[in-house]
């Protein structure tokens, strides 16, 4: 028997180990709720966020495995969202797939080139959204696993690699050295600031902590201008650069 449209949209996204987790950003509580009873009838867990602030704190501590959100959102759109989740090293990966009711010309391109893979206008059927998701997640487990092969292979090499630096003082200088990492309470508390530009108050988004070693850490603020963008503020500098 053909199934009905209702048991097609229902169809489990994939079997997926944990279950896939979405995360979703929108204003609309209605939009909201229609999103939980679809995505939780078809094996998802849904993180629900009514602005893109709550949003992007939820994505950063805890990245979900893909991330659907509205172009108007309240505090930070959704251009700004989709933009702040790619530049970040944790969530610069998940699929972004954007659902609006903004259908002015050149905002569906606007929305692509800040990062979403998918855009789709609403009233959009729960079925096709669904068929995206699926999609998406599988191209995303593809390149995952791609990218396994790749780091394995790049992992022997770096093996070799060591062996013979193993008794070098750049290496050992090298081997103290860490990545930077994404967190919303750094050591050093991000000061108040206005926007060198429009003179607007600026908003803190997160921090990232890295540097050269554990000796030597640095701090990197990010604050967010609704006119001008997004900005960065080095600690140890206290220079505030213009990122986009």
């Amino acid at each position: 028997m053909k199934p009905t449209k209702r048991e097609r949209a229902t169809k489990p996204i994939r079997a997926f180990a944990p279950r896939p987790r979405i995360l979703v950003a929108d204003a609309d509580v209605d939009m909201r709720a229609l999103y939980r009873d679809s995505f939780t009838r078809a094996g998802c867990d849904l993180v629900e966020a009514s602005d893109g602030r709550e949003a992007l704190v939820k994505a950063i501590l805890q990245p979900p495995t893909l991330v659907i959100t509205e172009i108007s959102l309240p505090f930070i759109d959704g251009y700004a969202l989709c933009e702040i989740l790619r530049r970040d090293l944790t969530t610069a990966d998940i699929p972004i797939l954007v659902v609006t009711t903004e259908t002015r010309s050149g905002q569906t391109d606007r929305a692509r080139k800040a990062g979403a893979d998918v855009v789709l206008i609403k009233p959009a059927p729960i079925e096709i959204i669904l068929n995206e998701i699926r999609r998406l997640l599988a191209h995303s487990t593809d390149l995952g696993e791609r990218g396994t092969a790749t780091n394995a292979n790049a992992a022997t090499q770096r093996d070799g690699s060591s062996n013979r630096l193993a008794r070098s003082k750049h290496h050992r200088f090298l081997s103290r050295s860490f990545p930077r990492r994404a967190t919303m309470t750094p050591p050093a508390t991000p000061p108040e600031l206005r926007c060198p530009s429009c003179d607007r108050p600026l908003t803190y988004e997160r921090s990232e902590i890295g540097g050269v070693s554990h000796r030597h850490p640095e701090q990197w603020d990010y604050y967010l201008c609704g006119s001008c963008g997004t900005f960065q503020r080095r600690q140890r500098t206290r220079k505030l650069r213009h990122m986009s």
